[in-house]
């Protein structure tokens, strides 16, 4: 029999098991000791592990990976055994772990990637996008990184497309997942005060309450996205009209219109206008003729001035 009562199966030596699960020998002991692994069976003079020692250990290094403590994989690993249930805590860790959003991870080369921003590679502009996390670097392949989100490579290569630099795109892509972190974080708030606080308070949830909290998070996932899509669709239409109010508002003709005044002309004056330059230009013609009769008689007018105030007969 094996260590959890069913049939002996696969017998492992402790290397051998560290070397099928991946853990090293010195962490097997490690979890023993912390009551994490049961012991091994003893047969004779030599420890034995079991195809149920590898199912713990592979059980522990996935809730690890999803950021559980020691203790607190632990305490599952003890209801589990206990018979209280994992799965629905499981499911759980799963449906909040998992993927966010549809999108698919694509792999680009650096040729590809110099061609879509200009056709010249930005050693400096890489770097910022791997740090950024909007490209991955591929193991083993200098040439090649992965893409996380299809749809954010996109947004950046418009952006070039429209003269923003890759430096300002980074800066603003760097203050932008700030304030979205922040959004994040305030829901997340919300939904623990009024959704989720009965399923995490003092007990740990039984299987059905995690189960019935994973459906919650299933419904209520794509709901953070959905608000922000509306919100920010409300914003940009509000700030940028008033953007462009004040842009066009501040820009003044250099020659305000003057007033306009109907001023009937005599038929045969029109027609005259009419014959001389044209239907379509005897408008124009008469207020410049007008205009240039004004300015005729002022300029005549501040010359007779000027004449009189230096003594000077007017000419008859």
């Amino acid at each position: 029999m094996s260590v959890y009562g069913e049939p002996a199966g696969i017998a492992y030596r402790i290397e051998d098991l560290a070397h099928h699960s991946g853990a090293t020998v010195r962490t097997i002991r490690a979890y023993q000791d912390r009551g994490l692994l049961p012991r091994p069976e003893r047969r004779g003079r030599a420890n034995v592990y079991s195809d149920a020692h590898l199912a713990r250990l592979r059980q522990i290094a996935d809730l690890l990976d999803r950021g559980y403590t020691l203790a607190s994989i632990k305490e599952l690993l003890e209801a589990w055994d206990a018979g209280r249930g994992l799965g629905g805590v499981l499911g759980l860790v799963a449906e909040v772990d998992g993927p966010w959003t549809d999108e698919e991870a694509v792999r680009i080369s650096r040729a590809e990637l110099a061609e879509r921003f200009g056709g010249h590679p930005d050693d400096a502009a890489v770097a910022d996008a791997v740090e950024l996390g909007v490209l991955e670097r591929v193991p083993g392949e200098d040439e090649t990184f992965l893409v996380p989100s299809p749809q954010e490579l996109a947004v950046a290569v418009e952006l070039f497309g429209a003269g923003v630099p890759l430096s300002a795109i980074a800066s603003h892509l760097r203050e932008l997942r700030g304030q979205v972190e922040h959004i994040a974080s305030r829901f997340l708030e919300f939904t623990t005060e009024h959704v989720f606080a009965r399923y995490l308070g003092e007990h740990r949830p039984t299987d059905a309450e995690a189960t019935e909290a994973a459906s919650l998070v299933r419904r209520l996932r794509p709901l953070a996205q959905q608000s922000v899509d509306a919100e920010l669709a409300r914003a940009m239409r509000l700030f940028a009209t008033r953007h462009l109010r004040r842009h066009l508002g501040s820009r003044q003709p250099v020659e305000p219109p003057a007033e306009t005044r109907e001023v009937a002309l005599p038929a045969d004056t029109i027609r005259a206008v009419e014959r001389l330059v044209g239907a379509g230009h005897a408008a124009d013609f008469i207020a410049a003729a007008a205009e240039r009769e004004v300015r005729k008689r002022t300029l005549d007018a501040l010359a007779a001035n000027g004449l009189r105030s230096n003594g000077i007969a007017e000419p008859s």
